[in-house]
């Protein structure tokens, strides 16, 4: 039988003081608390400080990139990763954001063959390229990194965000993958439609 984690989780219902605090915090738009947060149950402080750091990486007024494109970063990191768990909500999400099946079917295939080229150009490409090599090989990472996705038309402000949201993604996919977190339970994606947000 598939478990929720290889660890204890507390279940909202049976969560008392800052658990529950946390839990209602963290409780996503559909009214339920997804495993990614629960398996932080056993310290709630570790919670607060994952939520505080998703929201504002992806959900904060001050992003200028949009959505579905950070939602793609989010699924080529978790890609490269091997992230099941990552995958599965964020490109849920980047598909329901950008509203056709055809493009994020391409988008999707041309991340998994590591070929970003196949999908996107100019800035969006050298982001992804960034996020990428960020991702695989960190230690080999140069000024001219930063200086091709500038090229390509980027802000420093937006490079940033990549940076943040290929960072956030590496530390949640290894909290994932290392305590065996499956989506049993969970509600896939946080948007409705691509109109917009379910909730913040």
């Amino acid at each position: 039988m598939t478990k929720k984690a290889w660890i204890e989780m507390v279940e909202p219902a049976d969560a008392t003081g800052r658990l529950a605090e946390m839990y209602r915090v963290v409780m996503t738009p559909h009214g339920t608390v997804d495993n990614v947060m629960k398996v932080h149950s056993l310290r709630p402080e570790t919670m607060n400080g994952h939520v505080v750091l998703y929201r504002s990486v992806l959900h904060h007024e001050d992003i200028v990139l949009p959505l579905w494109f950070l939602e793609c970063v989010a699924s080529y990191v978790s890609m490269i990763n091997r992230c099941d768990y990552s995958l599965l909500h964020h490109f849920t999400n980047a598909r329901r954001l950008l509203g056709d099946e055809p493009r994020a079917a391409a988008i999707r295939a041309a991340l998994e063959a590591r070929e970003p080229e196949r999908a996107f150009a100019g800035k969006e490409l050298a982001l992804l390229r960034y996020a990428g090599k960020l991702t695989a090989t960190p230690g080999e990472m140069v000024e001219a990194d930063v200086s091709a996705a500038r090229t390509a038309g980027a802000s420093d402000g937006e490079i940033l965000e990549v940076n943040q949201v290929c960072a956030y993604f590496n530390y949640s996919n290894r909290l994932l993958n290392g305590l065996g977190v499956t989506t049993l339970g969970d509600t896939i994606g946080y948007y409705q439609s691509s109109e917009g947000e379910a909730g913040a």
